[in-house]
């Protein structure tokens, strides 16, 4: 976790910018439902009228549901009702808001129309009234009309009295003036009678706003209309804007998960260039790609989805919640239950998923490994016909990450189902005890509708909470693979600034090893002991001896790709400890003893001893180097191009042009670690003829098997077990090295010796 905090750290402002954007587009997204119910609710079924209490009415309309407050026309209730309407007289218009809601009022309007919002308690007395009166209705029916002042032709005298019962909730109020009821009187119901859900009296408050309306002359279905269209609009708008906060927050979060990316990888890679081979015996290439790669992905991943789940879940979840219960809080058990259940399914599933990812990662490693190793070696495997045994060993490591990978994805997927037939479960309940909650009036139909948008916005924000479960310790696994690497402490270092000593320009190219001993980090006896000597400048000092006698280890201590364990190495008497790492090399010019090219053209490659190196310095290396009859035998010359590796050149190829590409360099020091055994005798003495040439003042330091590429050297060094057994010249070391003798009487034929 320190590591991806490290690394978040420079997108603080991005993110917090990212995480507001992401608070309002989840706090519209939960808004959504309730634009639903209304549009439902209010906009289909109660005709777009969402107020208890009418906004306009005639005055016999007054008259009529006053009569049926508590304490009649005359008392306190209707007196308070009343005076919240402004009387409007006869020949004037209402108000312009009014005409705005009701399309059409009519010019001829004598009654009120509202002046102040109603309170809780009027809106009470008037949805109670309009009850009582839809409620009397079915009582009695004794000749008198639901609006005794309204005839059938719009005149305001009694009409036909012989009219069915009916639900004044289900009839269009336009078709109400058909109807004449007879019979009932303003009288309070039985008082005995059960409670009313206050969304029941609502519903019957707004059935007779729309009678009252279509008395008036306003269009009921334009007072539809604009209801809808005005929810619409919301919702609409809402919409958009969670669309538009979507598509930047994806881009923001996609900027900084990149970016975590890119400057995890970079520094990575940048560490990985500090590793002596120390370090790289600790981890192995394969496992560099697969934390380089994979891992980094895994984090950028998190990075990318963190943003999002973390913290919109729960948003989403808590306000989902919230949300639900002022919906409708005898529900609430519901989603608890689900909740519970949807976490108990996520635990028991994690504890079986989680411990795989750990070994996920470590069997990449060795898939690569093994993938890495016979790509490699792919002619050595034909040489030996042992394809079967690599393709075996290749089946093998890739079944064992088969076979996790499968168990995962077997677990994720059973998970699947049994959250989606939890889902179901919970929709079918919410919808059972909805519809019972509707039938007792104590919720509407959009209610139930938003209530269920709810639920699954619950469930599924817990389900986000539970991906993260799973993305989170896979990540922070890979985290800790990352933060092996950063955190490795690279053993050749520079010294401290002020300690660092400089040869202030180039060196002369005396090398000299004062009572040097050298022994790898895990074994037990020195590879080096006791070497003492020194290499001047403008003079070859050349190493030979018995396979595994230490030359190539020697060699790799003056570029300190080690460091001595006992003794010193100095570069014109300066300790190579003491240098700048920098500086150091800046004046070696390394031939490896296995030719490294790299992918490009022939001109790219000489580059890497100088940047700036000029056409006729690239010619005049490749000259000395004997490598310019095949470089320029093709039109490409210096363009040729080099495969990966060099693969598409000889090994005597590469040899000649990684000693070309140390030519270039013109260093003071030249070391060539066996760097002439791919060449055959006739080009290996045109080139060591020209090397003489070449670096005539510059100290030249050979390991080398053959005694003809050494023989003219100044001094040959000849060790065995990691001791200096010999030292002298040719001719003295057949004299006084025995073990010299043995060697260059195996090649070389008496008269040679001679």
């Amino acid at each position: 976790m320190k590591v991806i905090l490290r690394y978040f750290k420079p997108f603080v402002l991005m993110a917090v910018f990212s995480i507001a954007l992401l608070f309002c587009q989840n706090i519209a997204d939960l808004y959504l439902p309730r634009f639903m119910s209304s549009m439902v609710d209010t906009g289909i079924i109660r005709g777009g009228i969402d107020e208890t209490t009418p906004r306009a009415l005639s005055n016999e309309a007054m008259d009529f549901i006053t009569a049926y407050m508590p304490g009649g026309a005359d008392g306190e209730a209707a007196a308070a009702f009343r005076n919240s309407y402004n009387p409007v007289a006869l020949g004037e218009t209402p108000s312009e808001a009014a005409a705005k809601t009701f399309d059409k009022l009519g010019t001829e309007f004598a009654g009120y129309e509202t002046r102040t919002a109603v309170n809780s308690t009027l809106s009470g007395y008037y949805a109670d009234a309009a009850y009582d009166v839809s409620l009397l209705m079915y009582q009695q029916w004794n000749g008198t009309t639901l609006l005794p002042w309204l005839a059938e032709d719009g005149s305001r005298t009694p009409f036909d009295k012989d009219a069915p019962q009916f639900d004044i909730t289900k009839i269009p109020a336009e078709e109400l003036y058909a109807y004449d009821l007879s019979g009932f009187s303003a009288q309070p119901v039985d008082p005995n009678a059960p409670e009313v859900p206050a969304s029941q009296k609502f519903s019957v408050g707004t059935s007779f706003d729309r009678v009252f309306y279509a008395e008036l002359g306003a269009s009921a279905h334009s007072i539809q209309q604009s209801s809808i269209l005005k929810i619409g609009t919301a919702m609409l708008g809402i919409t958009l804007f969670v669309i538009a906060v979507t598509v930047i927050n994806g881009f923001l979060r996609s900027r900084i998960s990149t970016g975590i990316g890119r400057n995890l990888r970079r520094d990575v890679f940048k560490k990985v260039q500090t590793f002596s081979p120390s370090e790289f015996d600790k981890f192995s290439t394969a496992s560099l790609i697969t934390r380089s790669t994979n891992d980094v992905q895994s984090v950028q991943q998190v990075a990318m989805m963190g943003l999002q789940m973390i913290l919109s879940a729960p948003i989403m979840g808590v306000g989902g919640i919230i949300m639900a219960l002022r919906l409708n809080p005898g529900m609430s058990w519901i989603v608890a239950v689900s909740v519970a259940l949807l976490l108990i399914i996520q635990v028991i599933f994690f504890t079986r998923i989680i411990p795989k990812f750990q070994i996920m990662q470590k069997l990449r490693d060795k898939l690569n490994l093994v993938a890495r190793e016979s790509l490699t070696g792919m002619m050595v495997i034909r040489a030996f016909g042992n394809e079967k045994r690599e393709e075996a060993r290749f089946e093998d490591a890739n079944n064992n990450i088969r076979k996790t990978n499968r168990y995962v994805q077997l677990m994720m997927t059973i998970q699947q189902p049994i959250i989606q037939f939890l889902l179901g479960c919970t929709t079918l309940t919410v919808m059972y005890f909805s519809v019972l909650a509707i039938d007792h009036g104590q919720l509407d139909v959009g209610q139930m509708m938003a209530f269920m948008q709810y639920v699954m916005q619950i469930i599924q924000s817990f389900m986000m909470i539970s991906m993260m479960f799973i993305m989170i310790p896979q990540a922070l696994v890979s985290a800790n693979r990352l933060k092996e690497v950063l955190y490795t402490d690279t053993k050749i270092t520079d010294p401290q600034p002020d300690k660092i000593k400089t040869l202030r320009g180039r060196a002369r190219g005396d090398i000299a090893f004062r009572n040097v001993t050298f022994k790898y980090p895990e074994a037990e006896a020195p590879v080096l002991e006791n070497i003492t000597f020194t290499a001047k400048a403008g003079e070859m000092t050349a190493f030979i001896g018995s396979t595994g006698s230490g030359k190539s280890t020697l060699i790799n201590l003056i570029p300190r790709f080690y460091d001595v364990t006992e003794g010193g190495i100095t570069l014109d008497g300066v300790d190579i400890r003491e240098m700048s790492i920098f500086e150091l090399r800046e004046n070696l010019g390394y031939v490896p003893q296995k030719g490294i090219l790299f992918s490009g053209d022939i001109a790219s490659n000489l580059s890497y001893g100088k940047e700036d190196g000029t056409e006729e310095e690239f010619r005049d290396a490749l000259r000395t180097a004997q490598a310019e009859d095949f470089v320029f035998a093709g039109k490409e010359g210096l363009a040729t191009e080099i495969a990966q590796s060099g693969d598409n050149v000889s090994g005597g190829q590469k040899q000649r042009l990684s000693i070309a590409r140390a030519l270039v360099k013109n260093p003071p020091v030249y070391i060539f670690d066996d760097s002439f055994s791919a060449l055959d005798f006739r080009t290996d003495a045109a080139l060591r003829k020209a090397l003489r040439d070449k670096t005539v003042q510059a100290t030249t330091l050979v390991v080398a098997q053959r005694i003809s590429t050494i023989m003219n050297a100044q001094q040959i060094i000849v060790l065995d077990a990691g001791k200096i057994v010999g030292h002298g010249t040719h001719r003295e070391l057949l004299q006084t090295c025995e073990a010299y003798r043995e060697i260059a009487e195996s090649q070389l034929t008496k008269e040679e010796l001679a």
